[in-house]
């Protein structure tokens, strides 16, 4: 795109950022579709036991604040998890409103299995472990930046 685009150029599908966001998110949610098919999770699933991998015993709502997913949204993800036997949900004695996640046994030996998922990611990027440190935190701040002017 030249460095000042014209109308049309600006409504180009091709050069419009959120759609390489979009359409890459839907390339790797179909990349991850058939390792996650593996260890009998969704994406959404994953996300949710990739944060209680980094720390157990988290309250429904921050696990919503990390994932950026509503209890609207997140409460059926974990019901599937526990009916799974991934994890357990546990209401908290002090407050019942408040609900704490954790991981069981099976949901802390799945994490061994998961290991594998990061590497294929590699694979088929192409990327050396520098460039994709780079780029995600490149779009973590994208990311970031947004949120902030939203």
């Amino acid at each position: 795109m030249p460095s000042t685009p014209s109308a049309d150029d600006m409504l180009r599908l091709d050069n419009q950022l959120c759609f390489a966001v979009y359409s890459a998110s839907l390339a790797m949610t179909k990349l991850y579709k058939p390792l996650l098919d593996k260890l009998k999770l969704t994406y959404p699933q994953y996300l949710v036991m990739l944060v209680l991998w980094e720390r157990d015993g988290l309250m429904v709502s921050e696990l919503g604040e990390r994932l950026s997913l509503d209890s609207g949204t997140l409460t059926p993800l974990l019901k599937r998890l526990e009916a799974n036997g991934l994890v357990a949900r546990i209401r908290d004695v002090a407050d019942e409103r408040r609900v704490h996640v954790s991981l069981t046994a099976a949901g802390r030996r799945l994490k061994t299995r998961a290991a594998a998922v990061p590497a294929c990611l590699m694979a088929a990027t192409q990327c050396s472990v520098d460039e994709l440190v780079a780029l995600t935190q490149q779009i973590q701040r994208l990311r970031d930046q947004v949120k902030a002017a939203a």
